[in-house]
């Protein structure tokens, strides 16, 4: 599937996950989020590529087989299950992914050489740090360059990865372009209400907070979300 890493990383240089996450919401599109203790190990850092997978066994070979066929701009998502008890990816695979021309890494799992690794600037996104390697060496899966889990989530490079400080997000690459038109939307209504609130119209007012009691009270079953959208308004989507 061919990606645009130059139009995706310039979109979303623009927008937050949490606006892409909101646009997936409103489109019916799954929205697929690391779980919560994927951290950025770079302060500031901000992902956005083509998924290129690798599922860790115990041994590096695979994320340099992955990079060997890697294209400029693609993201090293590696599957360590989420493992706590070893690091699977430190300086050396880093470095190797940023003379690749890669955009990044997400980790499920843990990394170590956090003071190289910040120093050499590449976004990587982790569950945290700890200082031992792997003590093991399993068998290595058939499919270990096809796809890659992410807590509840498989994804591959048929995916975009999306990151910044709020997290990581994963969305198909074929929808990449529609979401991020919704997201811009999206961000575009959010920067209007947060004008108007600094100009002194609360948020109430302008969504027409009272207008929806009054309307859930005639009809219980009306939801928030339903109003915003009537509304035109956006704070949960």
């Amino acid at each position: 599937m061919s990606i645009d890493p130059a139009g995706l990383t310039r979109r979303f240089a623009a927008l937050t996950t949490a606006h892409v996450a909101d646009a997936c919401l409103r489109a019916g599109v799954a929205v697929r989020c690391a779980p919560a203790g994927v951290r950025p190990v770079v302060a500031g850092g901000r992902v956005a590529g083509r998924v290129l997978p690798a599922r860790h066994a115990g041994s590096v070979d695979v994320f340099l087989e992955a990079i060997d066929r890697a294209a400029p701009g693609d993201v090293l998502v590696v599957d360590n299950g989420g493992r706590t008890d070893e690091a699977c990816v430190g300086d050396l695979v880093v470095l190797e992914a940023r003379a690749a021309g890669l955009a990044g890494l997400v980790v499920w799992g843990l990394h170590r050489d956090t003071g190289d690794i910040r120093a050499l600037g590449l976004p990587v996104f982790s569950l945290g740090a700890t200082p031992t390697g792997p003590q093991r060496l399993d068998p290595r899966p058939a499919d270990a360059l096809a796809a890659a889990r992410v807590g509840s989530w498989t994804v591959g490079p048929a995916d975009v990865a999306l990151a910044d400080a709020d997290g990581v997000l994963f969305v198909p690459a074929d929808r990449a372009g529609d979401l991020f038109a919704l997201a811009e939307s999206i961000r575009d209504t959010e920067r209007r209400q947060a004008d108007r609130i600094g100009a002194g119209e609360s948020l109430r007012a302008q969504v027409g907070f009272d207008a929806y009691l009054a309307g859930r009270a005639e009809h219980p079953g009306l939801t928030f979300r339903e109003h915003l959208r009537a509304v035109g308004g956006a704070i949960e989507e």
